[in-house]
């Protein structure tokens, strides 16, 4: 978030192949073996073996039972009826909350592993919590969220009713409720009810633009020199092809890893743009509008 502040201008290209980041050991990478070149649309930034390797040893794939630090269970808010369960090492904080883009949080418990595990598959059992959303629906609720009361209230409810599961795991230390909300430090008002997609970069690609904000891995850029061409809201077209400049896009980060980039070339952004992500609420007065009821997140 501080390398990209807001009003910050970006002009970069993307140079020769996206190649695999390799493995993680002992807090330093490791340079992939096999010098595996990458899906330029894909967020993951390993070859598959190179992930199988990751995932040998490692806390989400449950191959790190022996982990010996404390963990805290969390509740996420990423918008109305999006509601999660999840764990993170305690040391780390509220760092894996803001990695995921999660507009507000409440944390739950704090204890051994296993412990934090079981707390977080009753509450998937008991009270059909899931432990992750798609990106779409998280992005899509951005834009239409309920004011800081409403967020703090539905987190509210799932703690109490967390708490009162029959199974709640004895060497897991229950936490007060205290509601934690990233309006400021993300940004949220600043990101419209209408927002492009940018799609993956390939060689030569160029993205130019100012940054409007950053929520979890997704930049918001306000492009420069372009936008949407003429029904790009129903296909997938080039920033750079037509349109006003000003057109706001949101940008995944992580497509970004692998790739060397260099300066801009031109002034105008050469990734495709997908189809507009719209918020919620504009959804659901579409719906109203056509006689309808309201799209599904997810």
């Amino acid at each position: 978030m501080s390398l990209l502040p807001a009003g910050k201008p970006l002009a970069f290209a993307a140079q020769g192949e996206r190649l695999c980041l390799g493995v993680r050991r002992a807090g330093r990478w490791i340079v992939c073996p096999y010098g595996a070149v990458l899906d330029g649309a894909s967020a993951k930034d390993q070859c598959a073996r190179c992930a199988q390797l990751d995932r040998s040893r490692s806390v989400a794939a449950d191959t790190m039972a022996d982990d010996p630090r404390p963990y805290g269970v969390y509740l996420a808010y990423f918008g109305p009826g999006l509601l999660k369960v999840g764990i993170t090492a305690a040391e780390r904080g509220p760092a894996r909350l803001v990695e995921q883009g999660a507009v507000a949080y409440a944390w739950l418990g704090r204890g051994p592993l296993m412990a934090a595990r079981r707390a977080e598959a009753l509450l998937g059992s008991a009270l059909s919590v899931p432990d992750r959303f798609a990106k779409t629906a998280k992005r899509a609720a951005r834009g239409a969220l309920p004011p800081v009361s409403d967020r703090a209230a539905a987190l509210s409810q799932l703690h109490r009713a967390a708490r009162k599961l029959v199974g709640w795991p004895e060497t897991l230390d229950p936490v007060e409720f205290a509601c934690a909300d990233h309006t400021e430090l993300f940004g949220l008002d600043r990101i419209p009810g209408v927002v492009a997609e940018l799609g993956g970069m390939t060689p030569g690609a160029e993205i130019v633009g100012e940054v409007l904000t950053g929520v979890g891995s997704d930049v918001y850029l306000r492009l420069a020199g372009g936008g949407v061409g003429a029904g790009a809201g129903e296909r997938e077209g080039a920033a750079g092809s037509g349109g006003a400049a000003g057109v706001v896009a949101v940008m995944d980060a992580r497509l970004l890893s692998g790739w060397v980039l260099g300066p801009a070339a031109g002034g105008v952004t050469t990734v495709p743009l997908r189809a507009a992500a719209r918020g919620a609420g504009e959804r659901e007065r579409e719906g109203r509008g056509k006689g309808g009821g309201q799209e599904g997140l997810f």
